[in-house]
């Protein structure tokens, strides 16, 4: 990839990312590390994504009118809640300040034949959003397996009123793969609704998210790919992004490039 490419890809990919931390000994400290690292010399990422119990500190850390959004997580990673559960979650988040609602489908209950669970959760949870917060469907690609089944999951999903649909949890062996974009990004097409399309887990650098860029745009598009449509999530890409666009280490310097 020539190294104009390769920077113009970094900065369409610092727009469209969620910065991510949804690890287990997640503390408020990091919380704070992530707003700041959010809010970069090129410009901020589309959102942060982080558990519901620190949406109100980073609210409280972003203001009200910050343009990077924040996102949660509900169902996660598991799916197995119940749909009043999930509801309870999404009306907190959402009250604590959360613009957007990463919502894990029963997916263990598809992959043993029952469709229904799956829409009941996302209209349920379509509802608790009403307009205040966008609703990211994951799929939990790396589970389902099947083409098929993945394909399906992304029709349900669309069905019951999703925003976006997103691979994965970031939790698992396998999460976002090309062979699972492809699916789900004809799903969308085919849908002709405006929904958009979130890869997650294991894109660690600008070369990887480069794939997934071109790979929408030949499916959707060339002025399909912006932040309304498509996000990255992810933890690690951000320390690619900057270092192409220049902190840290010049380009030129770096090896294979």
């Amino acid at each position: 990839m020539e190294i104009h490419e390769l920077r113009a890809n970094a900065a369409v990919a610092l727009s469209l990312l969620d910065l991510t931390n949804l690890k287990d000994d997640c503390t408020p400290q990091a919380i704070v590390e992530l707003c700041t690292r959010a809010q970069t010399i090129y410009g901020h990422t589309a959102a942060i994504c982080i558990w519901p119990r620190f949406v109100g500190q980073a609210r409280a850390i972003l203001g009200a009118d910050s343009p990077i959004r924040i996102a949660t997580v509900v169902n996660f990673p598991s799916g197995e809640l119940s749909v009043a559960e999930v509801v309870a979650e999404t009306m907190g988040a959402i009250a604590d300040g959360a613009n957007e609602i990463d919502l894990v489908i029963p997916y263990r209950k598809l992959i043993a034949g029952n469709e229904s669970a799956v829409t009941e959760m996302v209209e349920a949870i379509r509802t608790a959003c009403d307009e205040r917060a966008l609703l990211k469907v994951i799929l939990e690609t790396g589970e389902l397996k099947d083409a098929g089944v993945i394909r399906r999951a992304s029709e349900l999903a669309i069905a019951a009123g999703a925003d976006f649909i997103k691979t994965s949890t970031g939790k698992i062996a396998v999460n976002a793969t090309l062979e699972a974009a492809d699916i789900m990004l004809l799903a969308i097409r085919d849908s002709r609704r405006k929904v958009g399309f979130k890869p997650a887990g294991g894109i660690s650098s600008v070369a990887d998210a480069a794939l997934y860029l071109r790979h929408a745009r030949t499916i959707m598009g060339d002025d399909w790919v912006m932040p309304s449509t498509f996000r990255f999530g992810a933890s690690g890409l951000l320390d690619d992004i900057i270092s192409i666009l220049g902190e840290g280490k010049p380009l030129e310097e770096r090896t294979g490039y």
